[in-house]
């Protein structure tokens, strides 16, 4: 495939390593000469300097032979009017474009075909925004990441004692709990995956992610790790975009929301739109502000400011302070690894940005894909189709259907049924079937994308 990316900022550079290692033809177009040769040293990538929205420096990029154009530059304005120029001079087939601004967001009609053409729109703020809620809904959790519309979690989660799972087998876990359905994807231990069957045993440290209804994660959890009582005093550190968003999602879930903001313009104005969060004027480095907000009541400190220094600071001394659990958002993915240790929840925009970018990107009928364990796994939906003679799954069983190394079967989704694999679950696969699948290592997503194609006879 010919992608087209431009801006060669973090989540630009982050997707055209990921594309180039899948062999696709990338070519990445910014105004920074010294990024974009640094990029054309370390991966096989064209690169061409200029504004991203000039006809022209499309033109010189190859614009013309592209299937897919990328806008994720720093520029709201500058992403639209590049996939207008795409669509209206050369007829690009797929445009992609991230938009930031919630004043474009919430106007749909803006983003079609005879307005602004952008095929599928990009906001980083709202996916980390839902990411970091549904991590405050599951206290305990490291990843808790949604298919099938919501109908199917995927949660990781690090194995502690007081676990009733922990130092028993797995074939246990569904002993315990006979009338709940759940699949275990996935184990990790000193950082590599654990060949798994019903006798292996759960130790302390394991990170554990498994497929379960959303209305039984919580009871999964505690046969893990001990059960934390649910959140419900939250403090966020950074009024921008993505403070603003989740203060609003959160003081609408009935937490009780406190947002510290150093600059007093954005001060005034969220306290204006917020109708029940507290908003406090000041430094979150600042201890004695934290001591005297009550820290060590507080259940989550939430820190999004756009400084990553600040925010793994702010929550390093807010977790020594007494919060429960401390989450610091991360954009160097080379910071993530180095402050495991000091903070509980490392955000990762970028992580959460491409898995979105990929599920337009991946071929076949991708539905959903999850970027895992800092881009080396990954979680994907797909969609089966044909039949028996066209389909290489279709109609044959899940422990039937020749998986590339790391890859399993995690979950159906069948119309109004969700079946989860286990030692005794193993369906037969129909047309329709949204298969979910985890793979401990991505590499051998290409594999699983050809697995699922559908022979020429069937169309």
């Amino acid at each position: 495939m010919k992608v087209l990316i431009l801006g060669a900022g973090q989540v630009g550079c982050s997707v055209a390593e990921v594309l180039a290692r899948e062999d696709n033809d990338v070519t990445i177009v910014d105004t920074n000469m010294t990024v974009l040769r640094e990029l054309r040293e370390k991966l096989d990538v064209r690169v061409e300097i200029g504004q991203a929205s000039y006809p022209r420096v499309l033109e010189r990029a190859g614009i013309k032979d592209v299937d897919m154009l990328i806008a994720v530059t720093n520029s709201d304005e500058i992403n639209m009017i590049a996939c207008q120029v795409a669509f209206t001079l050369y007829r690009t087939p797929t445009k992609i474009a991230r938009i930031r601004s919630s004043h474009y967001l919430e106007h749909p009609r803006l983003f079609v075909q005879e307005a602004l053409p952008i095929d599928v729109l990009i906001s980083p703020e709202q996916l980390v925004t839902e990411h970091v809620y549904r991590l405050v809904s599951h206290p305990g959790a490291m990843q808790v990441l949604n298919f099938a519309n919501g109908r199917v979690q995927l949660v990781g989660v690090r194995a502690l004692s007081g676990g009733s799972l922990v130092g028993h087998r797995l074939v246990e876990m569904y002993e315990h709990m006979p009338g709940i359905k759940a699949s275990i994807a996935a184990i990790f231990r000193k950082g590599k995956p654990v060949p798994m069957d019903k006798d292996t045993l759960v130790e302390i440290g394991d990170e554990i992610f498994f497929v379960a209804s959303p209305k039984h994660v919580r009871a999964i959890i505690s046969e893990i790790r001990k059960l934390d009582k649910p959140y419900k005093r939250v403090i966020i550190a950074g009024g921008g975009n993505i403070g603003n968003r989740l203060a609003r999602v959160l003081e609408e879930g009935r937490y009780q929301v406190k947002i510290i903001e150093n600059n007093p313009q954005r001060a005034a104005k969220l306290a204006e739109r917020l109708d029940k969060a507290i908003v406090l004027e000041g430094d979150a480095q600042d201890e004695d502000l934290l001591i005297e907000e009550n820290i060590e009541n507080t259940d989550v400190f939430i820190a999004v400011t756009n400084d990553d220094e600040a925010n793994i600071l702010s929550s390093m001394l807010a977790k020594r302070l007494g919060a429960r659990c401390v989450m610091s958002l991360i954009n160097r993915m080379s910071y993530v690894a180095l402050v495991e240790s000091s903070v509980d929840l490392a955000i990762s925009p970028q992580q959460i940005t491409i898995g979105a970018l990929l599920t337009h990107i991946r071929r076949g009928d991708i539905v959903a894909v999850h970027s895992l364990r800092r881009g080396a796994a990954e979680a994907i939906e797909v969609v089966a189709h044909g039949d028996s003679k066209t389909s290489r799954v279709v109609g044959r069983r899940t422990n039937e259907v020749k998986l590339p190394p790391s890859a399993l079967i995690v979950a159906l989704v069948r119309k109004d049924e969700v079946l989860m694999m286990d030692n005794e679950t193993q369906p037969v696969i129909e047309a329709d079937d949204h298969v979910i699948i985890f793979l401990t290592d991505k590499r051998y997503i290409p594999a699983v994308e050809k697995l699922f194609q559908v022979g020429i006879s069937f169309f």
